[in-house]
């Protein structure tokens, strides 16, 4: 009777003790699911690269964001800008006189250059008839540092509308340079040379021995 109580006793023990539980399949299924989808959401797809590109670096600060030489802006055509256009055409275009215009009478300065009087007066004579010619004949004086764009602008400092003379300059009257220059240009003037020869010779003369020259525009074409 005893063992069979004891029997009994025992297999109700065992009856009501829990079953051990199994693997916990579903806590690990669902840490799989959220690292799969942390997975996906932190690297972009492919796609996304093939469209966007990778995502660029943040600048540091302070760093040079200069434009590198080979990637920077091509330079402007010297050939096209507004200055070397301006250096390669003539400058003006003043209107040759008529021959019969009457002069203002020549100035008078205390230190005459030595030349007879009748050149220097022939000189500014022909300035003032031909800026056709001398304005597109250099000095070489150094009368660029006053302004003086060509060898006319030594004798003639302004003129009227019709190319007449209004005012003299004083310059040619004590500058043997000046005073040269105009000859030369109006004895090969004489001669039948073109303005074009006149600049030729005058430039081949003078500047050989002179260091510096006005900066005369070119003369028209022929």
């Amino acid at each position: 009777m005893g063992s069979k109580k004891h029997a009994l006793s025992t297999s109700s023990a065992r009856a009501k003790a829990p079953t051990p539980a199994g693997p916990p399949w579903v806590l690990i299924g669902g840490v799989i699911v959220v690292a799969a989808l942390g997975a996906v959401a932190f690297y972009p797809s492919a796609s996304s690269l093939e469209t966007n590109g990778p995502p660029s670096a943040p600048l540091a600060t302070g760093s040079d964001t200069s434009i590198p030489v080979s990637e920077a802006a091509p330079a402007a055509d010297p050939a096209t800008t507004p200055v070397e256009a301006a250096s390669t055409a003539p400058a003006r275009q003043t209107p040759v006189p008529d021959a019969e215009q009457p002069l203002p009478p020549l100035p008078v300065v205390p230190n005459m250059v030595p030349r007879p009087l009748n050149v220097v007066r022939d000189a500014y004579t022909f300035a003032a008839r031909h800026p056709d010619i001398l304005e597109f004949v250099p000095c070489f004086c150094g009368c660029e540092t006053a302004g003086h764009e060509a060898n006319a602008d030594c004798f003639v400092q302004s003129r009227n509308a019709d190319g007449s003379v209004r005012s003299w300059d004083t310059h040619g009257m004590a500058c043997t340079v000046c005073v040269d220059v105009a000859r030369d240009s109006m004895q090969m003037h004489a001669l039948g040379a073109s303005v074009h020869d006149i600049r030729t010779a005058i430039v081949a003369r003078h500047g050989s021995i002179y260091p510096s020259q006005t900066p005369t525009p070119s003369p028209p074409s022929p």
